[in-house]
């Protein structure tokens, strides 16, 4: 059993390939569909070693739902990295305080490297 990774992703197409790689990968994915599910999932006991975070998502987006993470102090240490397509991702995160940066078309061996940096490396065989 690898690492639990979140993904937090409104479309669909994007979480399920997301979802797919990290199993891939020997990761444990928790896939949901907005911030307020991830909240949800999280209050509920999941402790995931890393959490990606898109940002603009019905319900509830990305900023808000790392604003609430950052009050609880049990949830607030939960790395994040955000994945956006966002024009200006950088300077619209910094107040964040994101682990972690990825622009939309996420490349492969960055993204890997990333989730290996901050969820360890998996531990399966392929």
């Amino acid at each position: 059993m690898g690492s639990l990774v979140m993904v937090v992703e409104d479309d669909e197409q994007i979480r399920e390939t997301l979802t797919e790689i990290l199993e891939y990968h020997g990761y444990d994915a928790l896939a949901v569909s907005h911030g307020r599910e991830a909240l949800d999932q999280l209050a509920a006991g999941a402790r995931p070693a890393l959490i990606l975070l898109d940002l603009m998502m019905p319900v509830m987006d990305g900023q808000e739902f790392r604003a609430e993470q950052l009050k609880q102090r049990e949830l607030a240490s939960i790395p994040v990295v955000v994945i956006s397509a966002f024009r200006d991702l950088r300077e619209a995160v910094r107040e964040m305080r994101p682990s972690a940066v990825l622009h939309k078309p996420v490349d492969l061996s960055e993204l890997l490297q990333v989730i290996e940096h901050f969820a360890g490396a998996a531990t399966i065989a392929r």
